[in-house]
Formats: structure tokens, C-alpha cells, sequence
């Protein structure tokens, strides 16, 4: 029997602009490019200037950028069905879109305004950009969170849902086979008191460990790598920084992929023995941590700052760098792993 059914409207907002980061994840997820294949195809979109500078860390545009959207918009005659409703009046001008104090040399990668003949992954690519674009001149969508509690044999339930009342930026997407969200089920409507026939099913699993990393997952684990960092203000610090930058952290998986330390199995990125064994090999458990990028980054900030001198640091690092040559040159342990390459199979050992 229906017990109760709650409705609370909302508004949701369109997906945010792309920095380098979230168009990889995105092109991981959706079209299983490799981080490092779609860092190599937005680049190329770049040379052909189509697309915006693309090695950024920002989601946000600039005030100065917002007097030239409407003739990028224009200039998109391919997109014309979604820019005439934006270009018929003012365009929409939001603290989500455009923040000057979130902007550093570079803004989101957006559209040009400049059309091209492109290859199918660079029409991919482009596409998602400018529906982005596109999409968040457009109004919010409305919507309807609704729950319903009901009872069977006086055990309750509750389900929930959700009813899209407008749809908003969502019309962007409804072109793209690749739709920008995962809707939540809508529900019936249920009235209050209404009964029918119920046949209950029980499922009986287990508890899983984690799961294996994609290269989205990667990207987006080396991006809040302070998650991993238990002291608060180290952790802050890696929120800004992560582990590698936009540029880099394609490059990095793909030394890893070269090394045979990691390899794809599907989607998945999974440790090869030789990984895993390197890792085992390395007793100083601060070269495993993203803690050593968190001390590094606190005291570049406070060098930022003058509180602590450039040179110092340096001594210090150096200082490290010897310690640990000569904790692994001393060391009583023996350890060895293979490495396996397509020419030879080494064997390296420590002791």
C-alpha cells in the first residue's frame, strides 16, 4: 500500500566547461580514447584553431571573453537549430560560467568560432566541446525529486525518482547519442491508498573490493590525490595540485604503459608484475605516498609566499635525494623483480 509520496522541485544546471582533465575523463568514458589519444586529437584541434588553448585546469571563463560569445555562436553554423534560440536574445551571463578569479593564463577549452573538415575522432571530440559550449547559455533544466514510501506486510519501502517538469540545456544533448547525464528512473504516479499485487525477490551477494582504475578513474584519482593525504593542510594544498598537471598526467600513464609497469585489459588499467614488483622493491614508504608531493607543494607555497627561501629547498631536496641512494646502497636486503619487454626479459635486483 502507498503510504506517502514526497515531490520536491529543483532546478539542475548544465555540465560545466572543459579543462584538459575532465575532456579526457569524458572521452575515456564515452569513447574509450586513452587519455594520452585525446590530449594528441584536442592539440591537433588547437593547430587547426577550432578549438581554444587546450593543456588548462580551468572550467571558468573570463569577463573579457563575454562580448565574443555571441559571434562564436554565429560563426557555428553547424550548430545553427541550437544557437538561433540564444542568439534571438540577450545571452545569459553566470558567476557558473564566467569568474575572473578562477582564470589564470589560460581559460575552458571552448569553440573558435572556426569550422574545419575533421576526421570522425576529431568530429567526436569537437562536438563534445561545443555542446558544452552551447549548453550553458541555455536556461536550467526543472525538476521533480520525487519518494514514495509504501508497505508490504507492514515491512516499508521507499523508492525514488525523478520527473523532468523542463527541459532546459538538456535539448543540447538530446542530438548526441552520448547524453550528457544519468537520469534517475521517473516514476508513475502513484495515489495515496492505492494497493496491487506484490511479489517480492531477494538477491544475495558479496561485498567487492574496489575496482580496477580506467584511465578516467586514473585521471581523476592523480587530480585529488589529497584525498589520500591525512594531514589537513598538506591535503589542501594537493586539491590544487594533485599529483602531475593537465599537460603531464597523460604522459605520465603512458611512461607507465611503456614501462610495462601498468597495462589495459578493456577499459581497465591493471598493475603488470613488474609494477607491482617495482613497488614492493621500494622500502621507503614515502616515495610510494602522495604525502611527498603534498611536502613539496606546501613548501613551494610558502616560497610563494617569502616564508621560506628557494634555495634552502633545493639543499634539502638534494640532501633527500642522497639519503635514499645511500638507505638502497646499505640496504641488507635482497630483493628481485623482472621486467618482461617484447625484446628481453631483465632481472633487476637490489640489495
Amino acid at each position: 500500500m502507498l503510504k506517502r509520496k514526497r515531490k520536491k522541485k529543483g532546478k539542475e544546471y548544465a555540465p560545466k566547461l572543459f579543462d584538459l582533465t575532465g575532456l579526457q575523463v569524458y572521452c575515456n568514458t564515452k569513447f574509450g580514447f586513452s587519455a594520452d589519444d585525446t590530449l594528441k586529437i584536442v592539440q591537433k584541434l588547437y593547430e587547426m584553431k577550432v578549438v581554444t588553448y587546450p593543456r588548462v585546469d580551468t572550467t571558468f571563463l573570463p569577463n573579457d571573453v563575454y562580448p565574443k560569445i555571441a559571434g562564436i555562436l554565429s560563426n557555428i553554423t553547424d550548430y545553427s537549430k541550437l544557437t538561433q534560440p540564444l542568439l534571438s536574445d540577450k545571452i545569459r551571463k553566470t558567476k557558473r560560467v564566467f569568474d575572473d578569479k578562477k582564470v589564470t593564463d589560460h581559460h575552458a577549452i571552448i569553440p573558435t568560432g572556426i569550422q574545419s573538415n575533421l576526421q570522425h575522432n576529431q568530429k567526436l571530440v569537437y562536438d563534445i566541446i561545443t555542446r558544452r559550449f552551447i549548453g550553458v547559455f541555455y536556461p536550467e533544466s526543472d525538476v521533480s525529486n520525487s519518494s514514495v514510501i509504501g508497505k508490504v506486510a507492514d515491512v516499508p519501502f521507499k523508492t525514488t525518482g525523478k520527473e523532468i517538469l523542463t527541459k532546459g540545456w538538456r535539448v543540447v544533448f538530446e542530438y548526441n547519442s552520448n547524453k550528457e547525464s544519468n537520469e534517475q528512473p521517473n516514476l508513475p504516479n502513484f495515489v495515496k491508498g492505492e494497493k496491487g499485487p506484490h511479489e517480492p525477490s531477494f538477491i544475495e551477494k558479496q561485498t567487492k573490493p574496489p575496482r580496477n582504475f580506467t584511465e578516467a578513474t586514473l585521471l581523476r584519482a592523480m587530480e585529488t590525490a589529497g584525498k589520500q593525504v591525512d594531514d589537513e593542510e598538506m591535503r589542501e594544498l594537493m586539491k590544487e595540485n594533485g599529483i602531475g598537471r593537465p599537460s603531464t598526467r597523460a604522459s605520465i600513464i603512458e611512461t607507465l604503459f611503456r614501462r610495462k609497469y601498468i597495462e589495459r585489459k578493456k577499459k581497465l588499467v591493471i598493475p603488470t608484475e613488474t609494477g607491482i614488483g617495482l613497488i614492493d622493491l621500494i622500502d621507503n614508504e614515502l616515495l610510494k605516498s602522495a604525502e611527498l608531493t603534498g611536502l613539496w607543494e606546501k613548501r613551494l607555497k610558502e616560497i610563494e609566499r617569502g616564508d621560506f627561501k628557494a634555495g634552502t629547498f633545493i639543499h634539502n631536496m638534494k640532501k633527500m635525494v642522497y639519503e635514499l641512494v645511500q638507505e638502497v646502497k646499505y640496504s641488507n636486503t635482497t630483493k628481485r623483480i623482472s621486467s618482461n619487454t617484447p625484446k628481453n626479459k631483465a632481472v633487476i635486483t637490489t640489495k
